[in-house]
């Protein structure tokens, strides 16, 4: 099976040149026709919304075609997670290394079972967070089911990711496909993910059939990625998202405290490292460069004092310092930063400088600025600045999985007093 993974990765450049020039199908979904029972089997009342993703269904069962879809996080590029030749367009389609492994999507617990060995039993840990974030923007590391599970959807790992989206369009998608979907974001490798059906057309809309158009995402920020298979029972945080590691805690001490088998949670990078994982890692957004528009981010820290090396400036030395870098002409800066920061203040009315400002919303609504920090960047790159800058927020609920994603998508930082 190893040896099989490896030649389909051989294979990707030459997939690459495969990849469909047929004109990309946008189709309008109506998430709030979608409805699902208790057997997680959707009914419609949109006739429209039905035909399109029986039309998606039968690219990706049919002709073994990858599709866009909607999820509560980012969208989704999706292939059937049983097929590894369907999988392997994943790869071609985005660039995508051979090495990092996918998530597997899931519409309902029949489906789940389904995929892992058949010896295998949930954790309390397990059922506490399928109980409170199931469907939703959590993802699980489970033991690989060898003989049905492709190595090119693991990397060749032992453990798989697998999550349950609440998003109607893409739970719905994934029940009439009747398959699992390994299905990562729908950009380029390496850029902003998509969280606009318009993202994902600008981007790749050379290089797919379909895409459902369900709206802009809730959440705006990929799954938090857990792993609760080791063998002292604490969760560790692969990659912190959609669900707050206090959302985690909180849950965990709800359902298990009473029964005093209380797993701590960790953080990767925060409270523990693991070198190994970061070279093979066991999911996505651990080992490459992410979320980086074409144009250069400089995250500013405002909140937190400069390591031993670095100088902290004022908002004056930052803008002349990127001044100085276009000495030729007025250098167009986008700035991302809450509503009520005063950092846009302190920056703007600099000769030779013209600003976009996008707003990411208000301090105290984490949420809301994970929402809006892709399309951010993406909105921003498009608009044709020379440079973005983006105000740090505090590393609290929302505000974690938010820095970990700046701080791969910025190449330099700087410290600036307020």
């Amino acid at each position: 099976m190893a040896a099989g993974w490896y030649a389909t990765a051989l294979l990707l450049p030459r997939l690459r040149r495969c990849v469909s020039t047929m004109p990309c199908q946008l189709l309008r979904c109506d998430p709030a026709s979608i409805t699902f029972n208790a057997s997680g089997e959707p009914n419609f009342t949109a006739d429209a919304t039905r035909d399109a993703l029986s039309i998606a269904s039968h690219h990706l069962v049919a002709l073994k075609r990858p599709v866009v879809f909607p999820t509560e996080t980012v969208y989704g590029l999706g292939a059937l997670a049983l097929d590894g030749t369907a999988a392997s367009l994943i790869f071609s389609t985005k660039g995508r290394p051979a090495d990092n492994p996918l998530i597997v999507h899931v519409s309902s617990m029949s489906m789940l079972r389904s995929i892992l060995p058949p010896d295998y039993t949930l954790s309390k840990t397990y059922e506490a967070l399928i109980k409170h974030f199931w469907p939703g923007p959590l993802t699980m590391l489970f033991p690989r089911h060898a003989d049905i599970i492709p190595n090119i959807i693991t990397a060749g790992q032992s453990t798989i990711a697998v999550r349950m989206p609440s998003h109607p369009v893409a739970r719905a998608l994934i029940a009439v496909a009747n398959a699992p979907l390994a299905a990562p974001s729908a950009n380029s490798s390496g850029k902003p993910s998509p969280t606009r059906a318009e993202h994902v057309h600008r981007d790749l809309g050379d290089k797919v059939d379909i895409i459902l158009d369900g709206g802009p995402c809730g959440v705006g920020l990929e799954s938090t990625v857990v792993d609760g298979l080791g063998a002292d029972g604490h969760l560790r945080v692969l990659r912190p998202g959609g669900v707050t590691v206090e959302d985690l805690q909180r849950t965990l001490h709800q359902e298990l405290h009473a029964s005093g088998d209380m797993p701590r949670v960790l953080v990767h990078r925060r409270d523990y490292r693991d070198d190994a994982m970061e070279l093979a890692p066991t999911t996505p957004g651990m080992k490459y460069k992410h979320y980086s528009p074409s144009v250069p981010v400089v995250l500013v820290h405002t909140l937190t004092s400069p390591p031993e090396g670095m100088q902290l400036q004022t908002a004056a030395s930052l803008v002349s310092s990127l001044r100085d870098r276009f000495p030729d002409r007025p250098v167009h800066i986008g700035l991302m930063t809450p509503d009520d920061s005063r950092l846009a203040q302190l920056l703007h009315g600099h000769e030779g400088v013209s600003w976009r400002l996008f707003p990411l919303g208000k301090v105290t609504q984490p949420a809301v600025i994970a929402q809006r920090l892709f399309d951010g960047f993406l909105t921003l790159d498009r608009e044709g600045v020379d440079v973005i800058l983006i105000e740090g927020v505090a590393e609290v609920d929302e505000g974690l999985a938010i820095m970990n994603r700046v701080r791969k998508a910025a190449g330099e930082a700087a410290w600036v007093s307020l």
